[in-house]
């Protein structure tokens, strides 16, 4: 492929996703107020608690199988590394830049947590789309990119939702700011004895009542400590149902495809699923202008170690890493499947951080900026990183 076929087919995705991003910035200003902020709320439950889900668990119980969820087992332990070398790379940025105490965690979330599952459902299968794209038949390569994109979506979740929840939690909690109720019940919780009445005369009933109260207090403060409300999410839980029902053959033919009994079921959930993209894209764009909005005490120098952290240190990193998989024979020969995990090292932060910091309310009016940098960057170098990973896969 010639360098303009290769920046054409990068750029075109990106630009689509710019004009979407652009048109919910409008829809959220004052003078037009579509979007406000109520809406905004509205909107964003029906994608979080309907459309994701039904478009997530629809994808996967149409293209993974027993077989190919064996074969992507590489795709998670890709994810964890992007977390790891992101925090690796945060706190050393943490170092050098010298900001307050309450902005390690965010500094450590954004470094670490990118946008693993709007952004590949938006860009992978636009990018199958192109003409002189190097993935092969259009139709074969849009299914399998919803698959890979959804999963990375799944175990993107999972992963804000347990390492970067708890990250700001806990630096939440050091810089003294107020924590979620459950926390502090939890805190409750331990500090109550654990060990059962010294009474003499306790029958066997009465010890395993105990035992049993304790090991239901143990996992409520386990629960709570992991917060498996959040880490059970609908879109983790439409993943899970979607692999359930494409890895068990006899729910698969009872569901997927033309001549599958029940059909319907999976037909309704995809019609369902098809609003997910352009919705939450519009949602990102009416969020990133309270960047424009806010003021806030976060400096320049840091904002742009960040997204060069995220944007620029990570992809290279990224590259050997996957290249190193494929040489040792980790990761199968699929130029898709390869441009999809050299992708999840590339992306901006994940906006879930947003909503994990309104929950502790540490560092909201920060991460709306570094959001807004993040993003309006991400334009260039994510056009520039997907156009090099094309060539390189090809």
């Amino acid at each position: 492929m010639g360098f303009l076929d290769l920046l054409s087919t990068a750029s075109t995705p990106i630009l689509k996703v710019l004009i979407i991003t652009a048109l919910g910035s409008i829809l959220a200003m004052d003078s037009v107020d579509i979007l406000g902020q109520s809406a905004r709320n509205y909107v964003n439950n029906v994608v979080f608690f309907v459309s994701n889900p039904a478009l997530v668990s629809s994808n996967l119980a149409q293209t993974i199988t027993l077989e190919s969820i064996i074969s992507m087992w590489f795709m998670p332990v890709n994810i964890i590394i992007t977390f790891i070398i992101g925090a690796a790379l945060g706190w050393l940025l943490f170092f050098i830049t010298k900001p307050p105490p309450h902005l390690k965690g965010l500094i450590l979330g954004v470094c670490s947590a990118g946008n693993l599952g709007n952004l590949p459902l938006i860009i992978v299968p636009a990018v199958c789309k192109e003409k002189g794209s190097p993935f092969g038949d259009p139709d074969v390569c849009h299914e399998y990119a919803m698959a890979y994109a959804s999963l990375s979506m799944a175990m993107g979740t999972l992963f804000v939702w347990t390492f970067v929840y708890n990250l700001l939690r806990v630096f939440s909690e050091d810089s003294g700011n107020n924590i979620p109720k459950e926390t502090v019940t939890m805190k409750e919780d331990l500090t109550q004895s654990l060990l059962p009445s010294s009474t003499s005369n306790v029958n066997m009933m009465g010890k395993e009542k105990g035992m049993l109260g304790t090991m239901k207090q143990h996992f409520g403060n386990f629960s709570r400590a992991v917060n498996l409300k959040a880490v059970l999410s609908p879109s983790t839980t439409g993943a899970l149902i979607g692999l359930i029902v494409g890895m068990i053959a006899p729910i698969r033919r009872l569901l997927v495809g033309t001549e599958a009994p029940l059909h319907v079921i999976q037909d309704s959930a995809s019609l369902i699923g098809d609003a997910a993209i352009p919705t939450m894209t519009l949602i990102l764009g009416a969020n990133l202008l309270r960047g424009l909005k806010g003021s806030s005490g976060v400096s320049l120098p840091l904002v742009f170690g960040i997204v060069a952290a995220r944007l620029v240190l990570l992809p290279i990193i990224g590259i050997f890493i996957v290249k190193g998989a494929l040489y040792l024979g980790f990761v199968h020969a699929d130029p898709l499947y390869v441009y999809v995990l050299l992708l999840q090292f590339a992306l901006p932060p994940s906006m879930n951080i947003g909503t994990i910091t309104q929950l502790f309310g540490a560092g909201e009016s920060e991460c709306s900026v570094i959001m807004m940098w993040s993003y309006g960057l991400a334009s260039v170098t994510l056009t520039l990183w997907s156009m090099f990973f094309m060539w390189l896969v090809a």
